[in-house]
C-alpha cells in the first residue's frame, strides 16, 4: 500500500510535510517520494497522515455487559475515531483481576478486535479494595497497566503495595482520583446547577485530595503514575508540582472536560452525567492551559457506553459516563486547534505520541519499521455529530447535533484499512 500526497505529521520523528508512505507486511518501510507502482494506492491529497491515535482509557464492557458494548463494537468505534490502540479498563464482569479472568477478555480481543486492544488489570480483587489482584500473573499475559478505574483504592497501605509491585513489573498505574467518603451520592458538580436540578453535588476536593495522596505514594514507591480524567484547576497544579518534585507522573484530560462546563447542562439529561462531573469555567480554562503548557500530556476519552434505557432514568439515577471514541478528534480540533490552544503537531502528541511513550508500546509513530498504524484526517472539514451513525452500541453523548471541525477519513491498523469513510 502507498499513501500518496498526504501531509505527514509525526512529532516523534519531526516529520511535517508532503510525503508518500510505503507500507509492506504491516510495517512502514519508507516515507518520501515513493514510486513503486505495484502497490495499492490511497490518494491523501489535501489530507493529513498521522500516527494512529492511542487511547489510554476506554470501557468496552466485555465480558459481562455486552448489551452496552463489546470488544467488536468498541474497536469499530475506535477505528471510526482514528484510534489504532486502546486500553480497556478492568471493571467488567468478571473483573480483570487474575489470569483466568483475563484470558476470557484476551480470547474476545483475538476474535473480535479490528485494532490493537490492550487490557488493563485491576488493582484489587473484584475492585473491592480489600485484597490485591494477581498483578504479576496478569503481567505475564500482557496487561499494559493497572487501574481501579471507576473508583479509588481507599486503603493507602494496600495501594502502596500495589504501586511497589507495579514498579517492579514495569507497569504504569492509571489512577481514578475520587474520595468515596466525600462523594457520597453526588451526581453533578457541587454548585447552583446541581441545586437547580435537585441532585447532590461533587466538590473539586473529591478529586484533588486523592490526587495529592496518589502523587505522594508514587513519590515514595517510585511507581509510574498516570492521573486519569483530570477535571479541576487544582489537579493541574498538583501534576505540575509533582513533576517538579521528580515524581514519575503524567496526566490526561477528556474532551468533555475541556469543552463543556456545568452551565451547559440543559436540565435533567443524564447524557451530561459523567464522573468526574463537568466543572466550572475556571476549571476548563486551567485544563486547557495545562495542555498548552505540557503539564497535561494526554487526551483520552473515558469512553463509557450505556444503554438508552439506563440513561433515560435521569441524572439522579442514571449511571455515570458518556461515549467518546467517535467524537474526540473533532472536539479536540474544534476546541484546542481552532481555539489556539494547541498546534497540529501538539495535538498529535497528545493523542498519539505521548500516550504510546507513557505506555512504553510500539505505537504513536510513523518511523520506518514501525507498525503501519495510521489515521488519515481532515482538520478543516465540518460536520454535525449524529449519534445514530456511531459504530458504538452506546449513543450516550451530550454532543449530538453539535457542529464540529475535523474528520477521520481512513484508519489503517497493521497495514490494513479498518475504517474508511462511507464504507
Amino acid at each position: 500500500m502507498i499513501i500518496k500526497n498526504g501531509h505527514v505529521i509525526d512529532p516523534g520523528t519531526g516529520t511535517d510535510g508532503i510525503f508518500d508512505v510505503l507500507i509492506k507486511d504491516g510495517k512502514i518501510v519508507n516515507i518520501g517520494n515513493v514510486t513503486d507502482a505495484d502497490e495499492e494506492v490511497i490518494d491523501a491529497s489535501g489530507l493529513y497522515v498521522l500516527p494512529g491515535f492511542v487511547d489510554m482509557h476506554v470501557h468496552f464492557r466485555d465480558p459481562g455487559f455486552e448489551y452496552k458494548e463489546t470488544v467488536g463494537t468498541g474497536s469499530k468505534a475506535a477505528a471510526r475515531g482514528g484510534y489504532t490502540t486502546v486500553c480497556t479498563m478492568p471493571n467488567t464482569k468478571p473483573v480483570m483481576d487474575c489470569p483466568s479472568h483475563l484470558k476470557l477478555q484476551l480470547e474476545k480481543i483475538k476474535n473480535e478486535a479490528v485494532i490493537n486492544v490492550l487490557p488493563v488489570g485491576a488493582v484489587t480483587m473484584g475492585q473491592e479494595g480489600k485484597e490485591l489482584s494477581d498483578i504479576s500473573g496478569m503481567k505475564k499475559l500482557g496487561i499494559c497497566a493497572i487501574s481501579e478505574d471507576g473508583k479509588s483504592v481507599m486503603d493507602s497501605g494496600l495501594y502502596e503495595k500495589a504501586m511497589k509491585i507495579a514498579r517492579l513489573e514495569g507497569l504504569p498505574v492509571l489512577a481514578h482520583c475520587e474520595d468515596k467518603n466525600l462523594v457520597a451520592k453526588g451526581a453533578l458538580n457541587a454548585g447552583a446547577v446541581a441545586a437547580r436540578i435537585g441532585v447532590p453535588g461533587i466538590t473539586n476536593s473529591v478529586e484533588d485530595i486523592i490526587a495529592v495522596r496518589d502523587v505522594m505514594l508514587a513519590k515514595d514507591t517510585g511507581a509510574q503514575l498516570h492521573l486519569c480524567h483530570c477535571s479541576t484547576e487544582d489537579s493541574v497544579r498538583i501534576v505540575k508540582e509533582g513533576k517538579e518534585a521528580g515524581v514519575r507522573l503524567s496526566a490526561e484530560v477528556c474532551p468533555h472536560h475541556f469543552t463543556l462546563t456545568e452551565d451547559d447542562i440543559p436540565g435533567d439529561d443524564a447524557n451530561f452525567k459523567m464522573n468526574p462531573p463537568l466543572r466550572k469555567r475556571r476549571d476548563v480554562e486551567a485544563l486547557k492551559k495545562g495542555l498548552k503548557d505540557g503539564i497535561i500530556e494526554v487526551i483520552s476519552t473515558d469512553h463509557a457506553p450505556h444503554s438508552a434505557e439506563e440513561k433515560a432514568k435521569g441524572i439522579a439515577q442514571a449511571p455515570f459516563g458518556i461515549v467518546g471514541l467517535e467524537t474526540a478528534f473533532a472536539l479536540s480540533v474544534t476546541e484546542l486547534l481552532r481555539g489556539g490552544v494547541l498546534t497540529k503537531a501538539e495535538l498529535v502528541k497528545c493523542m498519539s505520541t505521548n500516550p504510546a511513550r507513557i505506555l512504553g508500546i510500539e505505537a504513536g509513530t510513523l518511523k520506518e519499521g514501525a507498525p503501519a498504524d495510521i489515521a488519515i484526517v481532515s482538520f478543516d472539514e465540518s460536520y454535525i455529530i449524529d449519534s445514530k451513525e456511531f459504530a458504538s452500541k452506546g449513543k450516550n453523548t451530550p454532543f449530538d447535533g453539535r457542529k464540529v471541525y475535523g474528520k477521520v477519513k481512513k484508519t489503517i491498523c497493521g497495514g490494513r484499512v479498518v475504517y474508511s469513510e462511507g464504507e
